[in-house]
């Protein structure tokens, strides 16, 4: 990247040069044409000449200065010198012309004209001194345009989108979903716009608002819809646009910036990322001469500081708030902190309206059914879904999205495509198919595990095989038995390799981990373990420039953590009994499933729920239970092997891990 900088001021340098060459080459061939007679000139001695005059043969002589050009009687061109210091007929007669001849031939005596004394005395260094002089010009003109790029370097970057703008604006009804959040923000563009309503009644305007969710939720849409519902000033910038590698240049940009939106108040400034700039101060390396902590110093300033009399809000988005300053966070700043969720079945079904606007679905597609099948789908998600969707649709050389490419493309998001290249052997299609019958098998015989709605061998992602559990409805809690049972389901796919093929292979790696991990976490974070109690253990040491843990403190003894180690073991014991049980009492069933799936490869959930029906107790439907409120954080709490609420998926690895 430095060298691509220090090529850069050359550049303009080259490119003058190359104009300069390209203009004196235009200039020297025009000027090597207009030299060039019409017709073929022959050049002829004094003593020639004087023979055709005596012939007859001259009609006319024209004399410049010191150069002959003579027409012939049959037009012929011709051209010869002379001595400057005597006149031309002196001389002719001194080489023996009669003055009779001479009489018959008309002779024309002209003067050096204005432009060919240019052409061809001035020209010839006149050239050389304009091209000098424009490329100094040229050379000049770069120097400066370089001062005036470096001056403006310490300027914002920030995009403004006027209330004039033309072009296509995005309003709050073309955001689907989100009301408490679209009510928060229809606030402040209320306050903008009828600012004596509030005024009046002694509120004062909120100075920020920031809008806080996971990835893909939404938070830049909905500034946009800001910017398209206030119908004021609107800067937009992201927070990464403050920071260089220069000190102070991030604080000037940051300065700039709101002398912009005080200028054109009341308006509204958007920084995307702010977290980029907003980090907490003293937690970098760089101690307090950091750019970054400079910027945000700036920011803090211009938002609450002595000059407080202005009508500028600030709008910003992140997905960190847990790494940001305090002291941006405080009421006085942001104001508002506006949080968008992950959105539910009716929200997700009224995104899939939206952005299947400019989609052609055949009849019968059910756009309900695909938001009952993606829970935990943030907006961007659904956005790339029916994306997928209609690319599929195109592959297969249809003129409508049909349902079944909308399901197929679930799939695809969550998983990856299809890898149709990748066979298994007759062995190992065996065997990944009793792993995922084991998964389906057990999901479906314990109460309170989510319903299975696919079963597949088809590889897709890093996944051989994999089996589809989807929730019945939206949850933001889990019990214990919740968690419990989805460790047994996780642990089905290792007892039936080992029960049937009486060895267990790699492909069980991924779900003792994901088993083991969560209960681990059903001991130290949720506090559901009986001997230990509801406690929570170890801190995580958060370097906050970072962005991440980087390791956990034990704040228990060893006595202590040997009983958690222990507690973790009993958890996945006993569930590993209960998932035992269920594939010994229900060995001809899994042999079923197992069959079929060697068959078909791939059973969706009405037919899988046929081969259950002469097992009269198979849990149809989740029994109510009482549920124990989890936190549940802004990126999505990990239950198993998949987000919290969402769609759970089960796969076996298509390659062996590495032993080492």
């Amino acid at each position: 990247m430095a060298q691509k900088q220090r090529k850069q001021p050359n550049r303009p340098l080259i490119k003058n040069l190359l104009v300069s060459i390209v203009v004196f080459m235009i200039v020297a061939a025009a000027f090597t044409i207009s030299r060039v007679p019409a017709q073929p000139v022959e050049d002829i001695s004094l003593s020639t000449l004087v023979s055709q005059i005596e012939e007859e043969r001259v009609s006319k002589i024209e004399v410049r200065v010191d150069e002959l050009k003579i027409e012939l009687n049959d037009g012929a061109l011709e051209k010869a010198d002379k001595e400057q210091n005597s006149a031309l007929s002196e001389q002719l007669i001194a080489l023996g012309v009669t003055a009779e001849k001479l009489a018959k031939v008309e002779l024309e005596i002209r003067n050096n004209e204005g432009m060919t004394f240019f052409l061809n005395t001035i020209l010839p260094f006149l050239i050389p001194f304009l091209l000098i002089a424009g490329f100094i010009w040229f050379t000049l003109r770069s120097v400066q345009s370089g001062n005036r790029r470096a001056m403006s370097f310490g300027q914002t970057r920030a995009r403004e989108a006027s209330p004039e703008t033309k072009r296509k604006k995005v309003k709050f009804k073309d955001v689907a979903g989100m009301q408490e959040a679209k009510d928060e923000l229809t606030e402040i563009v209320s306050f903008l716009q009828q600012p004596t309503k509030y005024t009046d009644l002694g509120a004062r305007i909120p100075k920020g608002a920031l809008l806080v969710g996971a990835p893909g939720t939404g938070k830049t849409l909905l500034a946009r819809a800001v910017a398209g519902e206030a119908n004021v000033p609107f800067f937009h910038l992201s927070g990464s646009e403050f920071v260089e590698m220069f000190v102070g240049v991030g604080a000037s940009r940051v300065r700039d910036l709101f002398r912009k939106a005080k200028k054109t108040a009341p308006s509204v400034v958007f920084i995307d990322e702010i977290d980029a700039v907003g980090r907490q101060r003293g937690a970098g390396l760089g101690g307090s001469h950091d750019e970054r902590e400079q910027t945000l110093n700036q920011i803090l300033v211009e938002m609450d500081g002595f000059d407080t009399d202005t009508n500028v809000i600030i709008l910003a988005a992140t997905n960190r708030p847990d790494v940001l300053d305090p002291a941006l966070l405080r009421p006085g700043r942001f104001d508002r902190r506006v949080v968008i969720d992950r959105p539910d079945i009716k929200d997700r079904e009224a995104i899939l309206v939206v952005h299947g606007r400019n989609k052609i679905f055949a009849p019968g597609v059910d756009l309900r059914e695909v938001a009952q099948r993606t829970p935990g789908f943030t907006g961007a998600d659904l956005e790339n879904l029916l994306n997928e969707a209609a690319i599929l649709t195109a592959r297969r050389n249809l003129k409508k999205i049909r349902q079944g490419e909308i399901l197929s493309s679930i799939e695809k998001v969550m998983l990856g495509p299809e890898r149709k290249s990748h066979i298994l052997s007759p062995k190992e299609k065996e065997i990944t198919a009793y792993h995922e019958a084991g998964h389906a098998l057990v999901a479906t015989m314990l109460p309170h595990t989510d319903p299975v709605h696919k079963v597949s061998l088809i590889s897709r992602g890093s996944a051989g095989g994999y089996t589809l559990k989807v929730p019945s409805q939206d949850r933001h809690m889990h019990s214990r038995n919740e968690f419990l049972e989805d460790i047994s389901v996780m642990l089905a796919g290792f007892i039936t390799e080992k029960e049937v093929f009486k060895e267990v292979t790699t492909g069980a790696s991924s779900d003792l981990r994901s088993a083991t991990d969560l209960a681990r976490k059903l001991v130290i974070n949720f506090g559901m373990s009986d001997e230990l109690g509801p406690i929570t253990y170890g801190e995580k040491d958060e370097m906050v420039f970072l962005g991440r843990d980087i390791g956990e403190q034990r704040n228990y003894s060893e006595a202590t953590a040997s009983k958690i180690d222990t507690e973790i073991k009993r958890f996945i014991s006993k569930q590993y009994d209960v998932a035992l049980g269920i594939v010994r009492t229900y060995r001809e069933k899994l042999n079923q499933i197992a069959k079929k799936l060697i068959e078909v490869e791939t059973i969706e959930r009405a037919d899988f729920i046929k081969m259950f029906d002469d097992i009269p107790e198979t849990p149809k439907k989740h029994a109510p239970e009482e549920r124990i409120v989890k936190p549940r954080p802004e990126s999505g709490q990990a239950r198993g092997s998949a987000a919290a609420g969402s769609p759970g998926v089960l796969g076996r690895p298509s390659e062996s891990p590495n032993p080492a």
